[in-house]
């Protein structure tokens, strides 16, 4: 019998989309931006102390090399010629930060992820050591001294990790990014591995001026961060080096494919959203929500609590570009915590079901500040409360709430963005995993009051970084020139709630987050030893509502709060 026949697609080009909760390995067709095929494996967290969020970078290269062997797989069933594949975008979490052993190829420990809230007495301590009139980290790196950033997570590394130590003092560590650290391993490793990062992820880490758009030697010495273990940093389009499977693996057959891209997921995104002019703004609903607003070729520097940030540098003679951007710690996260820690649902998906069956919080609000407040706030003092519990509510309401969460979040970064731009957005571009959730994106739009505009394509973090790698000098299969760019299918959900309305829900939402806020002291988030009333988690403080409310209900003879209204 004659073989099957090899579809015959023209140039294809591969993203590896490494997030915080899930890895992918998505391939696109480069002529119409076609998403062929794909695969995802989910990423464990760990939480050794209260605070403190790591993962295993051995796990997550493990994970890159199953999603690529999976979606080459499927690729072949499809007759898919996996040959035809010309290039290798990254895409990956920005700021966690990684330390391991050149020689070896040996992580030295965990990688110490975005969200980890250990270095808060760190933050505080060097925070005493910027003059108030001249605050020179914000001005070079355009961010706020904040656990969020690399530069911190790195000192506490050197300063608490024998092994790491040792590697620097031997000449034998080296820090980067999840981008970096797969990169060099793709590349060959302790073989040859290339030792970079781009521009975007660069920015992130509070040791690169975002300038001259180099290592800042004043910011190395001022976080005592040797720079001899510091990745080269490179533009967001070129060839960084070729794929070196040394893995056992069928992706063998990606031996010798360009890795052409870099992007960190929120630039690579607004890369995605094709949102190359000045103004153009998108938010991606993933672990956490980001808000991004082109600014062009200028560094806007915010007045209300937003970060200034590389957007892109698409080729080492681009220019650059920046962009705003409005963090939130905390969105699809809050979903996996229902899941994982409470048990209401046992798949995140459910949550749009639980949350259809009633429509409403009924006067429920949920602050998921699980890692305190990002912005506009910058409260690293804040921890998660769920108020306004009444005999009535159940899991349906969290459920509910927990969506609504997400959109006030966003609410206050796009009031933030609005009021540093000057030209409110006349509607808000998404994308990201829960976009597909149809109730949030209607929930967005009422609480924004203005239309979302989602594409019908949600993955666009991997299609930025497919288009950043297809378009590099020496690849060439990708056309950048905005008469070249897919024409994108958008679903489009307008607001159903009258203004009124939407700013009262809004208003009582910023009376829950006010009240999140002080919970935490710095000895308690530093050590990881709870504090009485400062530090205890928030499934304390939900089980104490609830057995408050029932004690008050039986001693009235009327026990009607029941806890299956939560955990059935």
């Amino acid at each position: 019998m004659a073989a099957a026949k090899k579809a015959v697609l023209g140039p294809l080009v591969g993203a590896v989309d490494q997030g915080t909760s899930s890895t992918r390995f998505l391939v696109f067709n480069s002529k119409t931006a076609e998403l062929l095929s794909h695969h995802q494996v989910e990423i464990k967290q760990e939480f050794p102390r209260e605070g403190w969020v790591e993962q295993d970078p051995k796990e997550i290269l493990q994970s890159v090399y199953e999603c690529i062997e999976k979606t080459c797989e499927k690729l072949g069933q499809l007759n898919i010629d996996i040959s035809n594949i010309k290039a290798i975008g990254v895409s990956n979490q920005r700021e966690t930060t990684v330390v391991w052993d050149k020689l070896t190829g040996e992580p030295l420990y965990n990688a110490v992820v975005w969200l980890d809230l250990r270095t808060q007495s760190t933050v505080e301590n060097l925070s005493k050591r910027i003059p108030g009139n001249n605050n020179f980290v914000k001005s070079k790196t355009g961010l706020p001294l904040s656990t969020y950033f690399s530069a911190v997570k790195l000192r506490w590394l050197l300063d608490n990790v024998r092994k790491v130590q040792r590697a620097v003092e031997e000449d034998r560590a080296l820090f980067g990014t999840i981008d970096s650290w797969l990169i060099w391993s793709l590349t060959g490793g302790a073989n040859g591995g290339v030792h970079c990062t781009d521009v975007t992820n660069a920015s992130r880490t509070m040791l690169f001026n975002i300038h001259s758009l180099e290592w800042d030697k004043e910011l190395c010495e001022f976080f005592e961060i040797p720079m001899k273990i510091l990745p080269n940093v490179r533009s967001s389009s070129e060839i960084y080096g070729l794929m070196k499977i040394s893995h056992s693996l069928k992706a063998g057959a990606l031996e010798g494919v360009p890795i052409s891209g870099c992007l960190g997921d929120q630039s690579a995104a607004l890369v995605g959203q094709m949102c190359f002019q000045d103004g153009q703004a998108k938010n991606t609903y993933g672990t956490g929500c980001f808000l991004l607003c082109n600014t062009g070729r200028k560094c806007v520097f915010s007045e209300h609590g937003l970060l200034t940030t590389v957007a892109y540098k698409l080729g080492r003679d681009k220019p650059v570009y920046y962009a705003l951007e409005g963090s939130v710690a905390i969105a699809g996260a809050v979903i996996r915590w229902l899941r994982d820690n409470l048990g209401i649902i046992k798949t995140s998906e459910e949550i749009e079901k639980l949350a259809k069956e009633v429509g409403t919080s009924y006067g429920c609000y949920f602050v998921p500040a699980f890692s305190g407040l990002y912005a506009p706030y910058w409260e690293p003092s804040a921890r998660g409360i769920i108020c306004g519990l009444t005999q009535f509510t159940n899991k349906c309401h969290i459920a509910f709430a927990a969506l609504e969460a997400v959109c006030f979040q966003t609410r206050e970064i796009l009031d933030a963005m609005n009021r540093d731009c000057g030209i409110p957005l006349s509607h808000l571009q998404v994308d990201g995993g829960m976009t597909n959730n149809k109730i949030l994106m209607q929930l967005q739009a009422d609480i924004l009051y203005i239309p979302v505009v989602k594409p019908s394509m949600p993955e666009t973090t991997a299609l930025g970084a497919a288009m950043a790698a297809g378009a590099a000098e020496g690849v060439g299969v990708w056309s950048l020139e905005p008469e070249d760019l897919s024409a994108v299918t958008m679903e489009r959900f307008e607001p159903q709630i009258n203004a009124e309305e939407s700013e009262i829900r809004y208003s009582t939402w910023k009376k829950a987050v006010m009240k999140s806020v002080g919970w935490v002291t710095t000895q308690s988030s530093e050590s990881g030893d709870p504090s009485i009333f400062c530090s205890l988690p928030l499934g304390f403080f939900i089980v104490s509502s609830m057995v408050m409310l029932i004690g008050a209900r039986y001693i009235s003879g009327q026990l009607l709060f029941k806890l299956d209204n939560f955990i059935s």
